[in-house]
């Protein structure tokens, strides 16, 4: 089996049953701020895009690449397609030209031609990528694969049945916009910037620990930012609170904990793989490479200078009156949504900034009110400060899903009172029928849910599933005094009281015990 890095978390994986190309990904993602680290636009795309099977994780734009998948990957691939709730992912395919599809059952071994068998594990909660991420497990003639991407599935048992793993692709890098755009003093931004870039190295070991693959692949990050609004993003500044680490340091932090068998694809590396061997060659050195970072960056930031400026040109559109289009789009979800608007609990100030900056129109989504509303000057616990045009573009494409467009982006900034609150996020990913008559299902099914099975974690018996996501808690639940940390998503529970510290709702079931004995 041979394995072709093409870039983020896109790879070819080549068998003589045929290639599978995963995830391509070349021009910039969200509002032109999200670029390909290392640049991988200057590969032959042609040859790489002759594939038999092309295989799409999840609709996020640094996974899913409307212009490159039209315009570079043959519309004879067959779709490797996940199960999904919403059809939305085939739709966007067909759409671009895609006629063949192969439609999976999630966790289900299929065979496909020549002997190839692929697994695709389909996560479907509203907070897992938009309406859904995915891991495809591929194996051939005794090889196997697990491309996990950014997926996190709350444990890797149904794949390591299947087989002993050869190589595994996974994210350890951070992809969201938090602590970077809050409105925070620069220490307290570091202290939770390293927090989290902490949490997503434990993550991805307890996920290595937990497969044992012969070779590991860090893959599906980190981007890089080329506008200079967002230079500070890129790690290039020694910042220990910077949650963008590349895969040099990713090698580094790896070695830290004994690990040996890391392997880094570059655009253009190549893994012959075996069962009981790899040899992988490289473009160029991947050590000088990472060396010279700063100066690969500053070279994109200058060539792509143009696709940036091109892109900013396009968002203005001041024929549309913002504040009417949202309430005619976002009053009838508000009117329908139960779960979501009962999580969110209050107003969102959105604070857009006009194009010459000098002037703020400030709109409030009142969860309670069911209406979309100029402010009024009452307290808000979320505000949210962007460009107008921005706004302005969501609406002009119709976007259903400003989590994926506008935050991603980290062209805004934000401030909140009190703890994080994942409904704000999930009404906002849902922001179309389809979307948002999912969402309150899955919560609605979710909070009539009773997790029966206990764990036993210390001097504590505790719902053996965490309140959040379902994440088995006896394999990613740490207690430090009377705090129950989930390493999966690094949420907090108090557990005398079973209140979330991290985030809103999500109350744990937890009794002390005698001696590990049930009182």
């Amino acid at each position: 089996m041979r394995i072709t890095g093409t870039g983020h978390a896109s790879m070819r994986i080549d068998t003589g049953a045929g290639s599978i190309l995963c995830d391509p990904w070349v021009n910039p993602a969200y509002f032109a701020s999200w670029f390909p680290f290392p640049d991988n636009s200057q590969l032959d795309w042609e040859t790489l895009g002759d594939v038999d099977y092309l295989y799409v994780s999840h609709l996020h734009r640094d996974h899913f690449d409307a212009e490159h998948l039209k315009s570079f990957i043959s519309k004879k691939a067959t779709v490797l397609l996940p199960e999904y709730p919403t059809s939305q992912l085939e739709d966007e395919l067909r759409e671009l030209g895609f006629t063949s599809f192969f439609k999976t059952k999630s966790n289900e071994v299929h065979e496909l031609d020549g002997g190839l068998r692929i697994m695709i594990q389909a996560l479907i909660s509203p907070t897992d990528g938009p309406i859904g991420d995915s891991s495809l497990w591929v194996e051939h003639e005794g090889v196997r694969v697990l491309n996990q991407n950014d997926a996190r599935p709350t444990d890797l048992s149904t794949f390591a049945e299947l087989g002993h793993v050869h190589a595994h692709m996974l994210q350890f890098s951070g992809a969201i916009w938090y602590p970077m755009v809050y409105e925070l003093p620069q220490a307290a931004k570091t202290a939770f910037g390293k927090q989290k870039r902490d949490r997503q190295f434990d993550r991805t070991w307890r996920y290595i620990d937990d497969l044992k693959a012969d070779h590991v692949f860090p893959i599906a990050g980190p981007p890089c930012f080329l506008d200079d609004e967002l230079w500070q993003f890129n790690d290039i500044f020694g910042d220990e609170g910077n949650i963008f680490p590349d895969q040099s340091v990713f090698m580094t932090e790896y070695a830290k904990v004994g690990g040996t068998n890391a392997v880094v694809l570059l655009p253009g590396s190549a893994s012959e793989l075996t069962t009981e061997s790899i040899e992988t060659t490289h473009p160029t050195d991947v050590d000088e490479f990472f060396a010279n970072k700063k100066a690969h960056l500053e070279e994109m930031r200058e060539r792509k200078a143009p696709i940036i400026a091109a892109e900013k040109a396009s968002w203005r559109h001041p024929e549309i009156d913002v504040l009417g289009e949202l309430k005619k789009r976002i009053e009838p979800l508000l009117e329908e949504s139960i779960y979501l608007a009962k999580g969110v609990g209050g107003p969102v100030r959105f604070d857009l900034v006009s194009y010459d900056g000098d002037a703020i129109e400030s709109i409030v989504v009142d969860f309670p009110g069911k209406q979309v509303r100029s402010y009024a000057d009452e307290k808000v616990r979320y505000r949210f400060r962007t460009q107008r045009e921005l706004v302005e573009h969501l609406i002009f494409i119709d976007e259903g899903d400003w989590v994926n467009s506008l935050f991603l982006s980290c062209r805004f900034t934000a401030a909140r009172i009190g703890q994080y609150n994942e409904f704000v996020y999930a009404f906002f990913k849902c922001l179309s029928e389809e979307r948002l008559q999912y969402a309150e299902g899955w919560y609605d099914e979710h909070e009539k849910s009773v997790e029966a099975e206990d764990t036993q974690l210390g001097d504590w018996t505790v719902q053996r599933r965490c309140p959040h996501l379902k994440a088995d808690l006896s394999r990613f639940g740490i207690v430090e005094g009377n705090v129950l940390t989930c390493q999966l998503h690094g949420w907090k529970f108090d557990l005398p009281s079973g209140r979330c510290l991290t985030s809103v709702g999500h109350k744990i079931r937890a009794e002390k015990t005698d001696q590990g004995v049930n009182r």
